[in-house]
């Protein structure tokens, strides 16, 4: 019996508005009710009544039959980066290292078997997928995500594996479930990672981890770019050190923070 089945505590009908307000991203940024419907697996009738509730308290906007996410859901994320005072520091570090290497630099977290970046600087390539604040990104298959399942204990990583989607992104992604336990492994080992095209075509990525003065790793730094304009070996001797200095340098402003 699932957890939630079971704990009085747990409140469905919370759990199944924020389904419907999950519904919306990226690629899905107008939906109709029965396209809700289908995302979340719940009742049409379910879904009217949370459309509806949202639509009233300004979360979501309506357009003929489309419905989609307005401005206002920003004040939901606003809440858990304002009550953490370390992005306060962290976002000028971004900025910095994005100057200096004239890449984007972004920082994020580990939640279940994805990544979400919660800070960003500088340029934007040009990529299919979003890499912008907010985006959920594969943990599996990308530097941020690498660089923090390394830190995690063997069972933990296998936990999170048996529920990740290890599809192949491009014909470079590494989908063998030992081969990525491997290189999670190496990971550790040489505290940083390198993802080149392996979720996006022609984008390569280095992921370091960012410890807080207890030396717990709290969030990923990362810089990316075209694979185009660089590549490995260039990531490793122009990108690296940058990185690692400034991990350096903010840990002793992050106290307990994570």
């Amino acid at each position: 019996m699932p957890q939630a089945d079971s704990d009085a505590d747990f409140v469905h009908s919370l759990a199944r508005g924020l389904a419907v307000i999950r519904a919306f991203g990226v690629d899905t940024p107008q939906l109709t009710m029965s396209d809700v419907a289908k995302r979340t697996g719940l009742s049409r009738a379910t879904v009217r009544r949370f459309l509806h509730t949202l639509v009233d308290l300004g979360y979501v906007g309506l357009e003929g039959r489309f419905y989609g996410l307005r401005p206002r859901i920003l004040e939901l994320g606003y809440a858990f980066l304002s009550s953490m005072s370390m992005w306060d520091v962290i976002q000028p570090a971004l900025q910095d290292v994005s100057s200096r290497l004239r890449v984007s630099c972004s920082a994020g977290l580990l939640d279940g078997h994805e990544v979400v970046h919660v800070a960003r600087a500088g340029r934007s390539e040009p990529v299919a997928v979003s890499f912008g604040v907010g985006s959920r990104l594969p943990a599996f298959h990308t530097a941020m995500g690498r660089v923090l399942l390394a830190a995690l204990p063997q069972i933990e990583r296998e936990q999170r594996m048996s529920r990740a989607d290890l599809r192949a992104y491009t014909p470079l992604t590494m989908t063998d479930p030992t081969q990525l336990m491997a290189e999670l492994d190496a990971v550790a080992d040489r505290g940083w990672s390198i993802v080149d095209r392996e979720f996006e075509p022609g984008l390569i990525a280095l992921g370091v981890p960012l410890r807080n003065r207890a030396g717990k790793i709290v969030a990923a730094l990362i810089t990316s770019a075209r694979a185009t304009r660089l590549d490995a070996a260039t990531m490793r001797s122009d990108h690296l050190p940058v990185l690692l200095e400034t991990c350096e340098r903010l840990t002793p402003a992050l106290h307990l923070a994570g």
